[in-house]
């Protein structure tokens, strides 16, 4: 007698969805509501030569590990051949650079919300405050996908190619804007 899984139902969905939208609704209301200090609360940026510069390096490295993520999973999932022979440690690498993705990225939101708020004082800057608050919101529902077993096969890849886009709309509003209009920025 054959064991048939059980059904995937695309309501389940829903759950992820509705997370993630409470995650980037949340900060939305927090970065808007919170009153900005205007301060660095990270010590002059660290180790880099100033907040900004610290901000633009680590969502560039945020950027490559998720290039990374992308393209690993791509050859996880046999979209890519490229090592030919698929590596053992690829699983366990794409899950590492999707969790250092992740906390570079946090001194940087944590400055943005506390420092900065959510503003709207240009489409730039709109379209980042958004694209911030989403790309968290993108985390949590991604991090729920990963974690369920009964959801389509589908869910996978849209979470990540959406929590992707995030992050490079974030990327193209902030550090390739300081790129582009102050400089290369030193350590």
């Amino acid at each position: 007698m054959a064991v048939t899984a059980p059904p995937v139902l695309p309501s389940r969905l829903l759950i992820p969805a509705l997370l993630g939208a409470a995650v980037a609704l949340g900060l939305g209301v927090y970065g808007n509501e919170h009153d900005p200090t205007g301060q660095s609360i990270l010590s002059d940026g660290l180790f880099f030569s100033s907040t900004l510069a610290m901000k633009t390096w680590l969502a560039t490295i945020a950027l490559l590990f998720g290039v990374f993520q992308v393209v690993s999973s791509l050859r996880m999932y046999d979209k890519i051949r490229i090592p030919r022979t698929k590596p053992t440690w690829l699983g366990g690498v794409h899950r590492i650079s999707g969790t250092l993705a992740f906390l570079v990225s946090l001194p940087v939101a944590y400055h943005c919300l506390w420092a900065l708020g959510f503003q709207d004082n240009s489409t730039r800057v709109l379209i980042h405050s958004i694209a911030g608050c989403f790309f968290y919101g993108a985390f949590a529902a991604k991090v729920v996908i990963v974690e369920s077993k009964r959801l389509p096969g589908v869910a996978l890849p849209i979470a990540g190619g959406t929590l992707f886009a995030g992050l490079v709309v974030i990327w193209l509003t902030s550090s390739l804007w300081y790129f582009d209009n102050i400089g290369f920025p030193e350590f």
